[in-house]
């Protein structure tokens, strides 16, 4: 019998990550590590070796792979890169992403395409090449290929203020999950995101610094407190093991049960 420690222990595993240098992403990029994966780390440049050097301490190797979210040819060289220095990718977590804020009449054309190209169109680049790595290794004695993770947002259900692009990257990123989930779930590869709630990030610093907005956000949290980058820890090893090997499709809500109220 499989005991629940071995159903979510990812020993022998290599993850492929975005945005792991900070927040919500290097709290996931840490979690995979203690639970016993190496990990490829996707950075716009190499000055940031603080999670390298965590996953390090941790005992699991860290590798820093440079790539230019922002730009098409930069993600579509990045998978070829990593697999001719003979890396398997068993689990890709997609967490980079960027926010633009402008009223809807105002927002600008380069604005609205960065965002679309950082929080979608990399996203896919990589589901797609790295799924078709996924798909052309045997299946393990599980059934399983690999695990992709993306992650969405609450503007991935709802609409939000100022914020019409990432609404839109973010409404994407839930449909290309389910879209990915029918294609490969049959083939062992389960394909699942998770959609942060508001999470005290950098991210959200113009939320939080507007105190009759962030009021309103917390007023609304049935958990009565903003999210921290360490609740997505049990989350994202879940989606990653084989503890989540019937679940395909899903946008896994992290948000203190806003989405309940």
């Amino acid at each position: 019998m499989t005991s629940v420690q071995q159903l979510f222990s990812l020993e022998g595993q290599t993850a492929l990550v975005t945005g792991g240098t900070r927040g919500i992403g290097q709290a996931m990029a840490l979690a995979l590590a203690e639970a016993g994966a190496d990990v490829l780390l996707v950075q716009r440049n190499t000055s940031n070796t603080e999670t390298k050097q965590v996953i390090e301490k941790l005992g699991r190797k860290a590798e820093i792979y440079t790539a230019d979210l922002s730009d098409h040819a930069s993600m579509k060289a990045l998978t070829p890169k990593v697999l001719a220095d003979g890396h398997q990718i068993h689990i890709l977590l997609n967490c980079g992403g960027i926010q633009k804020r402008h009223p809807a009449h105002e927002f600008p054309d380069d604005d609205w395409n960065e965002v679309l190209q950082v929080n979608l169109n990399a996203v896919f680049i990589l589901c797609r090449d790295v799924g078709a790595h996924m798909l052309q290794r045997q299946l393990d004695k599980n059934g399983r290929r690999g695990s992709i993770i993306n992650i969405a947002s609450l503007l991935t259900f709802q609409g939000g203020i100022n914020v019409p692009a990432y609404a839109a990257s973010k409404g994407g990123v839930g449909q290309l999950t389910k879209a990915l989930s029918n294609q490969w779930a049959k083939d062992g590869i389960n394909v699942n995101a998770i959609a942060p709630g508001y999470i005290a990030t950098d991210m959200n610093t113009a939320l939080i610094n507007d105190e009759k907005r962030a009021a309103g956000i917390l007023d609304r949290i049935p958990a009565a407190r903003w999210g921290s980058p360490d609740d997505f820890k049990g989350g994202v090893v879940y989606l990653a093991s084989r503890a989540s090997q019937y679940v395909s499709g899903e946008v896994l809500t992290i948000d203190g049960g806003w989405m309940g109220r």
